[in-house]
């Protein structure tokens, strides 16, 4: 009996253990190999203050910055946050006004919607330039579709139209998931960033960098589940034709993140809009051809002859 009890004993603590593990975490300087120039630029950045606002019981902390008559709203993906976009704002300041959010564990786009105009009101702005990339992208066009009226302008980069399929793919994991330690969520990403995301992205030092830091304890689990329930989202797709909203699609054609039926499915679904390819950057070419990219939102934004 008694040793029944120590075994029974033993597994429990085993199971107790096995989930309160703590996720490691890492800083950026720790994982970061490449340029000094970028890590420096990254940590200066880092010291703007932040803005925060309660939504729901909700803290949202989002970054105001610059000057100028237009405001450009930038969203990240599931493996984000305000910061992932520092080169991009670090060039448009001067001439725009910023705003650039990181999400918490909310879970619904009607939920991020309404936050967002939350932010804009606290800010006194009444319409945007969005830029997204990926679930980013995926929120750009649900605000186009159910806020037009505060959108005049909108990127959508490396993403994908209201859909089934990655509902499909990955109903199964969204159940097993939330019964997962964070720990092992967390790893299991971070293996997913190293294996497939960093090769892609020409295996560039600072994608890999900052991807890492936020699965090494930027990131929550809770954060992330509830990114991946708002990709998986539905909400009719907007005739931009009709409310008069641009657009602009950006791509890359090694795009392994974004499912592969997907990315020309963007074009079906918004045929007048001006497409840009990237070659061989992956899913986060802001991150490693920065240039190219700030210059596309430049230009798209400014009227001026989009790159080709």
């Amino acid at each position: 009996m008694k040793k029944r009890y120590w075994l029974l004993l033993a597994l429990l603590t085993g199971v107790l253990v096995f989930y309160v593990f703590p996720n490691p975490v890492k800083h950026f300087d720790e994982l970061y190999t490449g340029d000094t120039t970028i890590a420096n630029s990254l940590k200066k950045f880092r010291q703007l203050p932040l803005k925060s606002i309660r939504v729901n019981e909700v803290e949202w902390k989002y970054l105001a910055a610059g000057k100028g008559e237009k405001t450009i709203l930038f969203l990240h993906g599931m493996s984000g946050a305000y910061d992932i976009w520092f080169q991009q704002i670090k060039s448009l300041k001067d001439n725009y006004r910023i705003i650039s959010v990181t999400y918490p564990a909310v879970g619904s786009l009607k939920e991020m919607g309404n936050a967002i105009l939350q932010i804009l009101a606290q800010e006194k702005v009444n319409r945007v330039y969005v830029v997204g990339s990926s679930l980013g992208g995926f929120f750009s066009q649900y605000l186009v579709a159910t806020y037009p009226d505060k959108v005049e302008k909108a990127i959508y980069g490396n993403t994908f139209p209201p859909n089934n399929l990655i509902k499909t793919q990955n109903s199964s994991l969204l159940k097993i998931v939330p019964l997962l330690p964070e720990w092992l969520v967390l790893k299991t990403f971070r293996g997913n960033i190293e294996k497939n995301v960093v090769p892609a992205s020409g295996n560039s030092a600072l994608t890999r960098a900052f991807l890492l830091e936020q699965n090494y304890g930027l990131m929550s689990k809770q954060q992330f589940l509830s990114r991946a329930r708002c990709v998986i989202d539905s909400f009719p797709v907007a005739d931009t034709a009709v409310n008069h909203v641009q657009v602009m699609i950006i791509e890359a054609d090694n795009d392994n993140v974004v499912p592969a039926p997907l990315i020309p499915l963007m074009k079906k679904v918004y045929p007048n809009a001006p497409v840009f390819t990237f070659h061989n950057t992956g899913h986060f070419p802001y991150l490693n051809q920065p240039a190219v990219y700030t210059e596309l939102i430049r230009s798209f934004f400014s009227d001026t002859k989009i790159l080709h």
